[in-house]
């Protein structure tokens, strides 16, 4: 299993474009429970040098793909790739041909919203439901307030201080002249007589004693005579109730400067920050739209293993068009909105529709998708010696070590290094024994200098090790060597721990006076009719050439040979309409490679991508004479998900 798909848990679309009035922008309008999203950019419709843009905000859970790479189920940041993918909603408009997206990651979170309009723009948020539009976040942001000290003298002695958070906890901190330092009930006036910056200070120390005593769920900070009070927590104008009154107030230590507001955060320019990426490498742009109709694929791995590590806040990103084709948009001082065309296009690029994550279509909907290389390609019955009509790499062979321990697989606890030694052997098992000397090796792989008598191999993943390593001679001389694996390269030691041996027939490589265009046969031996989603499935393939022809005689006393396909890959389609569901991966990740050992090939598959309730097929192809060649075999079977 080498795909893994986390998908969104938020997306929406904003817009600043026009009603059809052409005359009031969306600009405060929420599409958040729509089930497609929209990216355009229109140019000229309301005036000569209007533009009207669309963009989507989409967010993943990072969290999940944290808990499955400390489970183990997906590979450390370096052997895996993440890719941002979205799928093309067919629509009747026109669609923006050429066009290039930008999926920029985002500085300020953001809530999804219960919008549905995408027409009219009728589903409005402005500054009072959370959703994101155009120019907020839909997050509640922390209420402030200030005040002025204004101490005239020790006449305040005894007043009072109201202060109320969102919650409606209440203090009415006394304004006493007996203190010099100020409690989580009482403002210290003793040392600040006619002096307002000092009486500022023992206000914000007041409060902040009540936030630490909990009795009230607010920050305070001064600078001069100038207190700041924050909101411990985030509130709305909708729901807030926070308050400053008091005697004090009445009778003029502290004048309200402002009093509490709450608001949702705007953005820090309208349009989700779209020009606010954290660094140059965050923004991906994908391989131009050339029809319209193509679906997102764009590599995020920098992007995503940064949220993992905590460099950034997962945000989610924001997807533009980009910059050279849309509008530049700008929010002027008097917080009107005015919107300029000075260095973007003079095209229309209209318009983009996604799938959004409450589409009904399960394959659809917007997910990061974990890819990497788990194939293993265990040469222990593949293994030739080395000849001179092979490449020093194809003269290599890796075997490897598999650690079962009551059926699962762990790693050998007195390993800590996750180096293991290999020696081989040749004859019979009785020349493993310590004392023996085994076979002398040529240098490669995990054979250093030629010459030595031990291969270096490594950790693999959990519970499983490999050695690589060369051999010379021929089946002339010797058809099976042994391999011994133990934890140290020298067997005369006392701490010599011997972990397992094993047996492999070894084969010569064999040129030919012919250009064969070698045909197979293959077939899935342990192919089940049904699976439930919750299984991990390991497909078992059976692979001859076709032109295999024994002699009666091996016909009568010899199984069939399973061969050995170097390169093969897999895929998946859905029978009823040939989608595919988890497309070949012969790319640079190499995600559907399949696997082999000493019994055949095979590879590993998470029945959770697939949805229930339907057939699926399985498609492979071999790597043959430099071309990917796909067999005619299909074998298919059910997914389905059975109560627990």
């Amino acid at each position: 299993m080498a795909i893994k798909r986390y998908i969104s848990d938020a997306d929406t679309t904003i817009t600043n474009a026009f009603n059809s009035n052409l005359t009031t922008r969306g600009t405060g309008s929420n599409m958040g429970a729509s089930d497609v999203l929209e990216v355009f950019s229109i140019y000229g419709q309301q005036a000569s040098s209007s533009a009207e843009l669309s963009r989507i905000l989409v967010k993943f859970p990072t969290a999940d793909i944290s808990t499955d790479r400390t489970n183990g189920d997906i590979p450390a940041s370096g052997s895996v790739s993440f890719y941002l993918r979205m799928y093309n909603c067919k629509h009747a408009f026109t669609l923006p041909r050429n066009m290039k997206l930008v999926a920029t990651p985002l500085n300020t979170d953001w809530e999804e919203g219960l919008g549905l309009d995408m027409e009219s723009y009728s589903d409005k948020t402005r500054d009072s439901i959370e959703g994101a539009n155009w120019m907020n976040s839909g997050q509640p942001a922390s209420a402030t307030a200030t005040i002025t000290a204004q101490s005239v003298g020790s006449g305040l002695n005894t007043r009072k201080l109201l202060i109320t958070d969102a919650e409606g906890n209440s203090v009415n901190f006394n304004i006493d002249n007996s203190l010099s330092t100020s409690t989580a009930t009482s403002i210290a006036l003793g040392n600040a007589n006619s002096n307002a910056t000092q009486l500022a200070t023992n206000i914000a120390a007041a409060v902040n004693a009540a936030d630490t005593a909990d009795t009230l769920n607010i920050s305070a900070t001064s600078s001069g005579a100038v207190v700041t009070l924050t909101m411990t927590t985030k509130s709305t104008a909708a729901n807030l109730v926070a308050d400053i009154s008091g005697t004090g107030v009445d009778d003029g230590a502290a004048a309200i400067t402002k009093q509490f507001s709450g608001a949702f955060g705007a953005w820090i320019v309208p349009g989700a920050a779209a020009r606010n990426q954290q660094d140059t490498y965050s923004l991906h742009e994908t391989d131009t739209f050339h029809t319209g109709s193509e679906d997102l694929e764009v590599d995020v791995s920098r992007q995503v293993e940064d949220w993992l590590a905590g460099t950034y806040s997962n945000n989610g990103f924001v997807l533009s068009v980009t910059s050279s084709q849309e509008a530049y948009v700008q929010r002027s001082a008097d917080d009107s909105v005015t919107y300029a065309n000075t260095t973007g296009s003079q095209t229309s690029y209209y318009t983009k529709k996604f799938f959004s994550r409450t589409s009904e279509f399960f394959f659809k909907r917007p997910c990061i998708e974990a890819r990497w290389n788990s194939s293993k390609q265990d040469d222990r019955g593949n293994c030739y010696f080395s000849s001179s009509l092979a490449s020093q790499a194809n003269n290599l062979n890796t075997i490897y070590l598999y650690n079962y321990v009551r059926g699962q697989l762990q790693n050998i606890p007195d390993d800590s290094t996750g180096l293991v030694f290999v020696n081989i052997f040749s004859g019979n098992l009785a020349n493993t024994l310590p004392g023996t000397s085994s076979i002398v090796l040529p240098q490669g792989g995990g054979v250093p200098t030629a010459g030595n008598l031990c291969i270096t191999g490594g950790y693999v993943s959990t519970g499983i090790y490999s050695a690589s390593f060369a051999i010379t001679g021929s089946r002339s001389s010797l058809t099976t060597i042994y391999d011994v694996w133990s934890n140290t390269g020298d067997r005369t030691v006392s701490a010599y721990t011997q972990y397992h041996s094993g047996s492999i027939e070894i084969k010569d490589v064999v040129g030919s006076n012919i250009n064969p265009n070698s045909t197979y046969a293959t077939k899935v031996t342990n192919l089940k009719a049904e699976y439930d989603r919750a299984e991990n499935a390991r497909f078992r393939l059976f692979v001859r050439e076709k032109s295999w022809k024994p002699n009666i005689y091996s016909k009568a006393s010899t199984q069939i040979q399973n061969t050995v396909v170097d390169s093969a890959y897999y895929k998946i389609y859905r029978t009823i309409d040939k989608h595919d569901v988890i497309p070949y991966g012969t790319g640079s990740t190499n995600h559907t490679k399949v696997s082999y050992d000493v019994s055949g090939s095979y590879f590993d598959l998470d029945m959770n991508l697939l949805e229930k309730g339907y057939s699926y097929g399985i498609k492979i192809v071999y790597y043959l004479n430099g071309k990917y060649v796909e067999q005619p075999d299909t074998f298919k079977f059910r997914v389905d998900e059975h109560e627990r």
